[in-house]
């Protein structure tokens, strides 16, 4: 589903609700990266000229024809930038106007300065030193390169060593959104999640507000973690409505870890596996982003809305993150999945064009002039 009639009324219901996105709050982490953006040389022409190599296939095959012998490969850092899973989403959810709270790995003992800028959009607090990313970046996808040891800085008994028990608690029981991702690089995630629900879950009260969670390429963890990861989230939903994202690579891993076999990559079959999943992990929705279209599951139904693909974009990594933001902004505000759906698609695209996080206005000004690549 992505017609022009569709685009306009959600950019319509979109519009009509953006003042009530300052009243929104939104507390997440729990990482922190700073990226390198890189491009991977092909053949240079002089000291400022180059010809990227475009794809992975085609650096595969040059890194497979050095076997035995030895190359040289070339990388060409195009970007330094503000990395991890939560604080791309964090940051583009400030970028709407949402009130953002984040707790992570920004620096310690003093802020990294790639985060400056994103301190003074948000309420940032710190535990541990951030990771890092070389993001190598094709037409066909990417190749990110973490360097993680920090991240097992982040600990319960760190974050209360710090004195962030209280804001925890403030937050997961008032915030409009709660989210945690990255839980592939975050060692200790699962035991900060069986933590909160011992000890602050219980003491919760008024209605379900919504927790988002993305377990960011948990191909590397053993069955048993993204088992018990699983059993956590869903755990969650007993004081949330959770949200659990996941790209297609993920969702077929998630699936692999439920049972869940067979299924191929077919559009039909992506709609299959989606629902699949959120009867294996009952929780609000579940909600899977391939690179052209992005599904959705609440119920018996699963919602498909196609998104604005461009074959060479700017900037592909945090365009996940992008999209999880505009849907979880989308689900804040009252809209259908499906238009939750167009407003991930489009945030994501507009990030991946022109690599900067869109404001409200600018995703609905993308839903009503649709680019045509």
């Amino acid at each position: 589903m992505n017609t022009p009639e569709f685009r306009s009324a959600c950019a319509a219901a979109l519009q009509g609700a953006a003042a009530k996105v300052p009243q929104l709050s939104a507390f997440l982490g729990l990482d922190g990266f700073v990226d390198e953006i890189i491009a991977v040389v092909d053949e240079r022409q002089d000291a400022r000229q180059y010809s990227r190599i475009p794809t992975i296939s085609a650096l595969a095959e040059r890194i497979a024809a050095a076997a035995g012998r030895s190359t040289n490969v070339e990388l060409v850092t195009t970007r330094t930038k503000l990395g991890g899973n939560g604080p791309i989403m964090a940051n583009a959810l400030a970028a709407f106007g949402v009130r953002v709270t984040y707790l992570g790995a920004l620096g310690y003992p003093t802020l990294h300065p790639v985060f400056d800028e994103f301190a003074r959009h948000a309420e940032v607090h710190t535990i541990a030193d951030p990771g890092r990313t070389d993001a190598l970046e094709f037409e066909d996808g990417k190749l990110l390169f973490g360097k993680m040891f920090p991240l097992a800085e982040v600990t319960w008994a760190n974050i209360e060593k710090h004195g962030k028990r209280p804001l925890v608690e403030q937050h997961l029981g008032r915030a409009s959104l709660v989210g945690f991702v990255n839980w592939t690089m975050l060692p200790y995630m699962s035991d900060i999640w069986e933590a909160m629900q011992k000890e602050i879950c219980p003491k919760l009260t008024g209605p379900k507000r919504w927790m988002f969670f993305d377990l960011a390429d948990p191909e590397k963890r053993p069955v048993s973690e993204r088992q018990r990861a699983l059993s956590l989230i869903t755990s969650f939903q007993n004081h949330f409505e959770c949200i659990l994202g996941l790209n297609e690579k993920e969702a077929f891993e998630v699936g692999e870890v439920l049972g869940l076999t067979g299924y191929s990559h077919s559009r039909a079959d992506l709609q299959a596996l989606t629902a699949a999943i959120r009867q294996k992990v009952p929780v609000n929705t579940i909600v899977v982003h391939p690179t052209r279209h992005a599904l959705a599951c609440s119920g018996a139904a699963v919602d498909d809305v196609d998104g604005p693909f461009v074959a060479k974009p700017l900037i592909t990594t945090g365009a996940g993150d992008h999209f999880n933001s505009g849907f979880v902004l989308g689900k804040l505000l009252g809209l259908s999945n499906a238009q939750s759906l167009l407003c991930g698609v489009s945030t994501s695209g507009f990030y991946v064009r022109t690599g900067q996080s869109p404001a409200v206005a600018d995703i609905a000004g993308l839903m009503r002039d649709w680019p045509k690549a």
